[in-house]
Formats: C-alpha cells, structure tokens, sequence
C-alpha cells in the first residue's frame, strides 16, 4: 500500500430521483492498494457507494475524487478521462445477469478492452490470460445465460480483469455461490491485494471480512457512516453490528441455572447450533441462521 489516495468523499450524498434518501453525510477517504470492505444490512446504500465510485452515479450534495479528479457527468463527458478512468477502475455487479449480455464467454470477456480501443491482438491476449487466471478456458464458446451462478461470477470477474484495473468495486460476491465457490473468490480478493491491487467489497456477510478486507466502514440503516477502522475492531463490536442490523441478539436460557440471557449472531452465511431447551436439558433447539 501506497500513500496515493484513490478515493476522497467530503459529505457526499445521494438520493434516487432526488426523493428517495441512499447516502446522507459520508465522508470517507481509501487509499491504493487497500482491502476495504464496506458494510451495511440490504438497503443501507452500500450497493449506491460503488455505483458512486464507479461514476456510474452523481453525488446529489458534496464532492466524491478519484485520484484528484472530481467525479462528475461533465468530467466523463471528456472522452480522455472517462478512457483513463475505466481503465483503472473496475465494477462487478451483484447479480451478474445485469454484466452479462453478450452471446459468448469469449466476446463477453473482449467486449470491456474493445471499448478502450486496444488492437486486437492485445485483446485477444487479454482475455486468455483471463480465462487462464479464472480457470473458465471450457467455458469460452458456451453463453454466458446458460452458466451456473459460480461460472457467471468467474466470467464477470474475468471480464474485468481483461481492463487490468488498479482499483476492484465488488458488489455482494458471494450471493449465490456455494462454499467451494466463496472459498476460491476469497482467494481470489487476497490475491488482487498481494498484487497491490484496490479491492473494495461490499458485503453483509460478516464470516468473510476478516479473509477480504484489512479496513472497514460500516453504514446504518439511516444511509450514514456509523463506523470505520480495522476489520477485527469492528467485527468485535457487538453493539456495532446489533445497531446497524448485521447482527442479532438472539435468546436462550441456560439449562444447568435457568439463567437467560442474549448474545449476538450475525445474519449470514446459514448455520446449525443448538441450545438446551429447558432447566432440565431434556431437549435440544437446533437452530438456523
């Protein structure tokens, strides 16, 4: 990690069709080569804060910088700078079937660096170093509607690692994927971060971001930043994570004392514990989460 700064918020705010409050008073700052992951229950605005960084969105109120640069329509409008920006900066969606539109993996996977104007043998270099790296080279002729939800995700991060980006935007990554799939994407994230790489991951699910993320900004269900700073302080808060609904206080009652009491689960993934049901611990409560 460098001391560049790749983002720069000041009291960034959004709101879809100036109504519907996303974001409220954010101001964060990330710099090059972090591990960031931002999380918030569904609806906080977490998916609305990567369509920010992405330029894909506008602030309503505030300013949003990428490396210096404010992020505004009149600035992608300059063809120069919304070249250069897409190169550095790279979005996976949370459902891939919103990326995935063309008729193969292969022209899928060209289609991004096509768009940059790069020649065609650079393209082509490009995206079978990509179907290497994420191990898809089979799936390269089939189409891309007709994949499992893992493949589609493998194609959609390959797809943007033929821009070579500095900075990776990662929305939800794991819905969807089965243990054997998470375990590989998480994989992959550390890696992009060896490479010193930017990865920005917003998630809910707290079992994956001590693997993913070093620094972590934590929004609540009002839109606003509730807390920032390392991953294992903020995944120790257990007050933290019960106000801002990653978390739940779930009850039980000792067998041995008949003491009750609460202590906090997270939401995802699903899992199995079980609890003595009663003073005498005749029964057991399975429960999943």
């Amino acid at each position: 990690m460098n001391n560049e700064t790749v983002f720069e918020l000041r009291d960034v705010a959004y709101a879809y069709e100036g109504k519907q409050t996303a974001l409220e008073h954010v101001s964060l700052s990330i710099q090059a080569g972090e591990r960031v992951a931002v999380l918030g229950s569904n609806g906080s605005g977490k998916s609305t804060l990567l369509k920010l960084l992405d330029g894909l969105y506008f602030a309503t109120h505030g300013v949003i910088r990428a490396y210096g640069q404010q992020l505004t329509e009149a600035a992608f409008d300059d063809d120069a700078f919304n070249f250069a920006f897409r190169r550095r900066v790279g979005l996976v969606f949370q459902d891939t079937d919103v990326q995935l539109f063309s008729p193969s993996v292969w022209e899928e996977m060209a289609f991004a660096p096509m768009q940059l104007a790069l020649g065609r043998q650079e393209v082509e270099a490009r995206v079978d170093d990509a179907l290497r790296a994420l191990r898809i080279e089979k799936l390269r002729d089939r189409a891309p509607h007709r994949l499992s939800g893992g493949e589609k995700r493998r194609v959609a991060l390959a797809s943007v690692l033929t821009l070579q980006p500095e900075v990776w935007l990662l929305d939800e990554p794991t819905t969807g994927l089965d243990p054997r799939s998470q375990s590989w994407l998480i994989d992959f994230i550390a890696e992009q971060g060896q490479a010193g790489k930017t990865v920005i991951t917003a998630t809910h699910d707290l079992s994956i971001v001590d693997a993913i993320a070093e620094r972590v900004f934590v929004f609540d269900e009002s839109h606003h930043l509730a807390a920032q700073g390392a991953a294992g302080d903020i995944l120790a808060d257990n007050g933290l994570l019960l106000a801002c609904n990653l978390s739940h206080a779930h009850r039980h009652r000792h067998a041995e004392t008949g003491e009750e009491h609460t202590h906090p689960h997270s939401h995802p993934p699903a899992h199995t514990h079980q609890h003595a049901a009663g003073s005498q611990g005749s029964t057991a409560d399975v429960q999943s989460h």
